[in-house]
């Protein structure tokens, strides 16, 4: 009888615990807005302008979220949040989702409580020093002291590599972005790693970005994407293929300028909610796909206008393209 009820204790932990977690839609609907945690500032990915508007291909993912289960893209919470920070706000539900260039682990996965809806951008760790130090190659690091941000990947990626590649190095660790940044640019290190599309953001936002060189080499590999909680399926759904359908929409050469368009290709009318049902399967209106590309755009626009070549970071598609035209970026059909 003690085991039955020490197994039903355990139990209701769990029952109350998905039940919690299993009325994300309706809470968001019931309070207005999406609570989306974000960086606390990297440029093209989630950053805030003087006037507190966030732009970036993360902060894109969360408005489409809200386009889709509000019908308005604009109705999003941004909370700012460290790399140490980020899981313990999801887990604790003071945020809906996180959008954070988080990378999609095992361990991230499985143990925390936590789900990965997708991947919004391929990335793979690097190295930025100041032109100045005349190295052209990660291999020539030996001895140098190298700013890492605490509880991100870049500590253990760098232990491993460093490991195998015999190469010692001095760590100089931050807590935030910003600190990492500073100590670089007082000369506290001679390298900088991180996410190679943050060094692009961070070399973009320098005084004169000529004085900076990504070095050549990819260390990792770093897929970031949008997280919930795990315990609520239609909230998971929801996120997931919110994402997928500014995939889909730039595959079907689907536009926020050409999306009212009727055509005669049954793909792209049921993504637009024309025909199908497909909006039943997560709980919401038949147009959320089309106010998703209406308000925020197909992935290719989102990726062009915060982080492309014609940005002052500066990133080619490379690997993010579509499948189609080379890369890896692929999502399962609306069928």
């Amino acid at each position: 009888m003690k085991q039955l009820l020490k197994l039903s204790a355990a139990s209701l932990l769990v029952v109350g615990a998905l039940t919690v977690q299993a009325s994300t839609l309706s809470d968001v609907q019931a309070k207005g807005y999406v609570s989306c945690g974000v960086s606390k500032g990297l440029a093209g990915f989630s950053a805030a302008d003087s006037a507190g508007n966030w732009t970036g291909v993360d902060v894109d993912v969360c408005r489409a979220v809200a386009a889709a289960t509000l019908g308005d893209a604009q109705k999003v919470k941004f909370v700012p949040l460290t790399a140490k920070e980020r899981f313990t706000a999801l887990q604790s539900g003071e945020i809906d989702m996180l959008s954070r260039n988080t990378t999609w682990t095992i361990t991230r996965d499985a143990s925390l409580g936590l789900n990965f809806a997708g991947v919004n951008y391929y990335d793979g760790q690097g190295f930025m020093v100041k032109s100045s130090l005349g190295i052209s190659s990660a291999m020539e690091l030996s001895g140098a002291a190298v700013c890492i941000q605490a509880g991100t990947t870049t500590e253990l990626n760098l232990a491993d590599w460093g490991k195998a590649n015999g190469i010692e190095y001095n760590s100089v660790v931050s807590d935030t972005n910003a600190q990492t940044l500073t100590n670089y640019d007082s000369g506290r290190c001679d390298v900088l790693t991180t996410d190679a599309s943050g060094l692009y953001s961070m070399r973009a936002a320098a005084k004169d970005p000529s004085e900076h060189v990504v070095l050549p080499e990819i260390i990792s590999k770093e897929p970031l994407g949008p997280v919930v909680r795990q315990g609520d399926d239609q909230w998971f759904n929801i996120v997931r293929w919110s994402l997928n359908a500014m995939i889909t929409a730039e595959e079907l050469g689907v536009t926020s300028a050409t999306v009212d368009e009727v055509t005669n290709n049954p793909e792209r009318e049921r993504l637009m909610g024309r025909s199908g049902s497909t909006h039943e399967y997560v709980g919401l209106t038949p147009d959320w796909t089309y106010q998703i590309v209406k308000q925020v755009g197909n992935y290719s626009e989102s990726f062009e206008r915060n982080i492309g070549i014609n940005t002052p970071i500066g990133i080619a598609r490379g690997v993010n393209a579509l499948w189609t035209d080379g890369g890896i970026l692929y999502s399962p059909p609306f069928r």
